[in-house]
């Protein structure tokens, strides 16, 4: 939800310690990410409840998060954009961003990502829907982001925490690390009542919701396992650690707090990835993830260097992340400090820092100065866009900003209400820049004007904020194909066109050939006009007039891929004109045409199809289903545990293409494409793609 436009008076900047001095740690930000439905908000409510920056805990069933401020939201029961909420842990502060789930709106969780300091990445305990999280994986370890791991939901039963660490692990090629092992009570559906940490080899045992897990004696029948785990958890830290590495040769024990350094380092250099469990509903396993997110996650300075800032400088850089269009306020831009420290007033590129807030969902506090590392609303900055690093000396786009994701899904719209073009174009504007993967076009050869997404609840969103925020009619239809036609045999053809109305008439006479040219040749004219058959005046009258017929051919489509040579005509000295000459061609070409008849072409897009090893041939029936012709297949390098699939797919057949590869590859699936050639269609396929066109 964008935040609100009224500005909260409940934190004056005096109480917001974190914000208008400088405390000893540097406030530090964790972005929540995952797959929809792993419990993401849950887990804030859960973080934010026991740090006592909420007196109760929301749900999602009612609408009570503080994610839930959103109309959309609430009816989805869905997170649909980032939300964040500052809070303090033992004396240091905690701004967290919670991101949507859902694959249509996972531009914003990474553009968030690339801010924080670490990331939380929330997946259900359910080893078969691990790799709904392999796509925030990959873009994690890509971008070099530390990050480690809350496997939620682990109250409900059958749950493995071996079986959940072996399927993540074949989606990452960083070496997760299990940080405590689960203990189970001695039923019949061994619930999961406790833990024991690895590193301190204490053990904890869960109490009722809400209250702090009580340390216990570790179980003796725990003991064989918790010992051959822990050699396990330094074995994999001694990886990168040669004094670890000395002390486990020696058999020297590591001292604990040796252990715990390693892991910080470790984590900072996104080399390993930590496991913790839990369940966020029931408040199990919050305050370990507190208490490793305070003593092992890096501070700022690491995110800093990371998008090639110094964070020593005493020059502020803030970094924008997000982008909100506000009704009466302008552009709201949310950013966080990574170097120095922002005043209310300071210039920020060509904007300056007027209303400097922090957030708590969609609550605004004002605050006359953020320090390094705090997450800030900025309202007002009629020229930042996400993604531009602001400062006092100006304002600049990084190249290493990740590019937005390629539009996926298409809808051409229509404006149902005369004289809306021009709000329609201005609020489509402000969409885009809130949400860099949604994009307009304008269709070359329809004239539609098409809305890009990911997919089909995102172009609903979008809708829905047309009709409510701007207060537009606007429908849908589907985005033209973008058919050609062409000739299959060379034609003769012979126009004339006379006519006779009292003074000056009109009157032109022209002859020409025409032949098919090779697929992607376009349109060739020739002018063979020997011995003034017809004037040089004219002859771009005769090219013109062809032109505009070859815009509509027989079937109804532009005809390509063919040279026209002007061989012969006539004309009179008095009633011959541009005019004349013009429609003279135009009554030739469209005759020979309809004679010779012509033959229907489909674009063709080259697409990389991505997706789990384990739904490839899945997919591959899905690309055969849609006339499509698969290539070849490989390993998708850098994607442990996926494939490439490449394939020529006709233009008409990927529109909701998208949405089929989603179903069938629990929503993981996702493909790349561009234009390749042009090729024909004829016969049953053919009457089947008009008839979708029509």
């Amino acid at each position: 939800m964008p935040p609100s436009s009224a500005i909260s008076q409940t934190g004056s900047a005096t109480s917001q310690s974190g914000l208008s001095g400088h405390s000893a740690q540097p406030p530090r930000c964790a972005a929540l990410v995952g797959p929809y439905s792993s419990g993401k908000s849950s887990l804030l409510e859960s973080m934010l409840a026991f740090s006592g920056a909420l007196h109760r805990k929301g749900s999602i069933r009612e609408g009570t998060t503080i994610a839930d401020s959103n109309t959309e939201a609430r009816s989805r029961q869905m997170s649909i954009e980032p939300t964040i909420a500052r809070t303090t842990y033992l004396d240091e502060e905690w701004h967290f961003i919670d991101c949507p789930g859902s694959v249509d709106f996972s531009q914003d969780s990474r553009d968030a990502v690339m801010v924080c300091d670490v990331a939380i990445v929330v997946v259900e305990a359910d080893s078969e829907k691990m790799v709904t999280a392999a796509p925030i994986l990959q873009f994690l370890d890509h971008n070099r982001i530390p990050h480690l791991v809350f496997i939620n939901k682990t109250d409900n039963s059958g749950c493995r925490i071996r079986n959940s660490l072996a399927a993540l692990q074949e989606l990452t090629s960083r070496p997760l690390v299990l940080r405590e092992i689960p203990l189970r009570d001695k039923g019949e559906n061994e619930a999961i009542t406790g833990f024991v940490d690895l590193v301190s080899e204490r053990a904890y045992e869960y109490c009722e919701d809400g209250s702090p897990s009580r340390l216990i004696a570790l179980p003796t029948q725990n003991r064989t396992e918790e010992t051959s785990a822990r050699d396990t958890l330094l074995e994999q830290l001694a990886d990168f650690d040669d004094s670890l590495l000395e002390q486990i040769l020696d058999d020297h024990a590591p001292a604990n707090n040796d252990i715990y350094a390693s892991l910080g380092r470790d984590l900072a250099d996104d080399l390993i990835v930590p496991v913790f469990f839990g369940s966020a509903e029931h408040d199990h396993g919050i305050r370990r993830l507190f208490k490793a997110l305070r003593h092992e996650a890096p501070g700022p300075e690491v995110a800093a260097y990371r998008l090639g800032i110094d964070p020593s400088s005493d020059n502020c850089a803030t970094q924008i992340f997000k982008t909100f269009h506000l009704p009466h306020e302008g552009r709201f831009c949310i950013g966080r400090v990574l170097a120095g420290t922002l005043r209310q007033g300071d210039a920020l590129g060509q904007d300056h820092a007027t209303g400097l807030c922090t957030l708590f969902g969609n609550r605004h506090d004002k605050i006359d100065q953020a320090q390094t590392g705090c997450v800030i609303g900025l309202p007002r900055m009629n020229h930042a866009r996400t993604g531009m690093l602001l400062g006092a000396q100006g304002q600049s786009s990084l190249d290493l900003w990740p590019a937005p994701l390629p539009p996926l899904y298409q809808l051409a719209l229509v404006v149902n209400k005369p004289g809306d073009d021009v709000k329609l174009n201005e609020a489509l504007r402000h969409l885009c820049e809130q949400d860099r993967s949604l994009s307009v076009m304008h269709h070359d050869q329809s004239g539609q004007l098409v809305l890009q997404g990911q997919g089909d609840i995102h172009l609903q969103l979008v809708l829905a904020q047309l009709a409510e925020r701007y207060h537009l009619d606007i429908g849908t239809m589907a985005v033209a194909t973008g058919f050609q036609e062409t000739i299959r045999t060379a034609f003769e053809a012979h126009g004339r066109y006379k006519k006779q109305s009292g003074g000056h008439g009109q009157f032109g006479d022209v002859k020409l050939t025409a032949r098919p040219l090779a697929r992607g040749s376009g349109f060739e004219f020739v002018d063979a006009i020997v011995g003034g058959a017809i004037p040089r005046q004219y002859i771009g009258a005769v090219q013109k007039g062809i032109v505009d017929a070859l815009r509509t051919g027989p079937l109804g489509f532009p005809v390509i891929d063919l040279q026209v040579t002007l061989t012969d005509g006539a004309f009179h000295a008095v009633d011959s004109s541009d005019q004349a000459f013009q429609m003279a061609g135009r009554i030739a070409i469209a005759d020979g045409l309809k004679n010779a008849g012509t033959t229907l072409l489909e674009p063709v897009d080259s697409v990389t199809f991505i997706v789990p090893v384990s739904c490839t041939s899945r997919a591959q029936r899905l690309i055969s289903s849609r006339r499509g012709q698969i290539l070849g297949f490989n390993a998708r390098e850098g994607w442990p545990g996926w494939d490439e699939i490449q394939a020529n797919m006709p233009g008409s057949e990927t529109r909701d293409m998208i949405l089929e590869l989603r179903s069938i590859t629990l929503g993981t699936g996702f493909f790349t494409r561009e234009f390749s050639h042009m090729q024909e269609i004829s016969g049953k396929a053919a009457d089947a793609a008009l008839k979708r066109e029509a």
